[in-house]
Formats: C-alpha cells, structure tokens, sequence
C-alpha cells in the first residue's frame, strides 16, 4: 500500500493536481482572512465608539435639538419598535400562508410558479425601490409621511423572506407523514395546518426572525414614508422618529453629541440584529429526527 503511494506521489500529474490544490486552498485562507479582519475592524470600530455613547440618558431622552447637549434616542427606539413590529404583524401571516400554498399546490399551477418567481425577484430588489414604490402609492396619495407607510415598506422586504422560507421548511416534512394523515381521511388543509406546519415550526419561526433581522437596519425605505421625528410620537399616522433614519442624519452631522448618538444608535441596531440572528439559529433549530 505505501509503495502505491510512493509510486502515485512521484507522478508528475498527481504532483502538478497536488500543487494546484494547495495553492487554491491558500488562496481560499487568503481571501478568507481579509474578510474577517475587515468585519473584526468594523465590529472593534463600532464597539468601541459605540459603548462609549451608552449611557441612561440615551434610553431616557429623546433626540436633542441642534446645537444642545446631551439628549437620547428614546424616542427614535419606540418608533423603530412600532414600525417594525406592525410590519411583522403584517408580513408574518401573509408570508406563512403563501408559503403553505406553495408547498401544497406549488407544482400544480402556473399561479404557484410566478408566485415563486416574484418572490425571488422581491428578494433581490434594492429596498431603496421597494422604498419609492410605497411612497408613490401611499405617501403621495397620502399627502403625508407616516409610520404605516413605513411599516407596509418594511413588511415589503419582509414577506418574500418568510415566503421562501416556509416554502423550505414545509418541503423537508416526509411524505410518509402526509400519507398517514391522508390515510385517517383528514382533508389536504388540515394536514398542511396540523401535520406539516407544526413539524417545522420552529424552522418558520426561524424564518420570521430572520424577516425581521432583515429589516431592522434598513434605511432607506423610512427615508420615503416615515421619515423622522425629533420629540416623542407614538401617532403611526405621522412622521416617526425611527433608529436607522437618525443614524443617516446625526452621523453626518456637525454637532459631536449628534455623531456620538449615532453611534450608540448603530450599536443598538448591531447586536439587536445578531441577537435575533442568535435565536433564531439556536433556540428554534430545527432539530434533526432521531
């Protein structure tokens, strides 16, 4: 066996193939290594400057005047809070519903196919166009920026995430589990409400978390329909003070508390969305079959 090895070793193709490989793999760390001193830079970065903004203060008091001291994002956070929690109420039914109809009727008509389609597409579109497209049908006819806007932009991005991914998990039930529901005579919606839904529903909870995650930190689309507020509102009806939007404008500011707030802002933003990212990828794993 070792003279085998010897003799292949000393092939000149096998060393040529051998090489080859070394070289990509080095190049792969290579590559590899450039990316995470860059996040590992950015996460220092942002720690750094954005502990040091953290304070009771930032939590307590809203958004400070120009030219003032001091001041907080309390109001900024309610604002993101509702807007995002209305789009997850929004986007949650809508996207677990059309997912459950994908995976039941997804090969059967050509509705299931550009349904498929357009989820993808959606996937893919720039938020900042998803943006514009509610302020043209919503806010324009409106006459007026609104956290309801804001909310149906971000449940825009949202739906296709939970589209996609129940339309997965709901694939990966075995078909020996349908047919045995299907054997006791229970009709295809209740199969797919109460087998086939409730085997993955921790990986479609997975999938809103991750919706949600997805559209904590956008900016762009609240630019276009809620745009921001400098005191304290809870009027969804009204311009909203919300986290991303302060961050874009105070971290262009001239003023030194402004740019410190933003970056607590982006600090809050940051491990918010890694802590759903957390969640969503260890408390509702989905846990293999014994």
């Amino acid at each position: 066996m070792s003279a085998t090895l010897e003799k292949a070793a000393m092939n000149p193709v096998y060393r040529k193939r051998l090489l080859t490989h070394r070289i990509g793999i080095a190049m792969s760390v290579f590559a590899m290594s450039i990316g995470l001193a860059v996040l590992a830079w950015i996460l220092v970065t942002l720690i750094v400057k954005g502990f040091g903004a953290l304070s009771i203060d930032l939590f307590t008091q809203t958004t400070p005047a120009p030219g003032s001291e001091g001041g907080g994002l309390l109001n900024a956070i309610v604002g993101s809070l509702m807007i995002v929690g209305l789009s997850t109420l929004i986007s949650t039914p809508i996207g677990i519903l059309a997912g459950m109809y994908l995976a039941e009727y997804g090969e059967e008509n050509k509705i299931a196919s550009i349904t498929r389609f357009v989820t993808d597409i959606m996937l893919s579109a720039p938020s900042i166009v998803i943006g514009m497209f509610v302020w043209a049908m919503y806010v324009a006819t409106a006459k007026h920026y609104s956290g309801y806007a804001g909310s149906v932009a971000l449940a825009l991005i949202a739906v296709p995430v939970v589209v996609r991914t129940t339309d997965n998990m709901l694939r990966l039930v075995p078909n020996n589990l349908l047919e045995a529901a299907f054997a006791l005579g229970a009709p295809r919606w209740k199969v797919a409400m109460t087998v086939r839904l409730r085997a993955v529903k921790a990986g479609v909870i997975t999938g809103v978390l991750l919706a949600v995650a997805r559209v904590s930190g956008e900016t762009a689309p609240l630019l276009f329909t809620a745009l921001n507020n400098q005191f304290m509102s809870v009027d969804m009806n009204a311009p909203i003070a919300n986290l991303p939007v302060v961050i874009y404008g105070y971290a262009m500011s001239p003023y030194d508390n402004w740019r410190e707030l933003a970056w607590g802002g982006a600090l809050l933003v940051t491990f918010s969305v890694l802590a759903l990212n957390v969640i969503s990828r260890t408390l509702f794993a989905q846990k293999a079959p014994n």
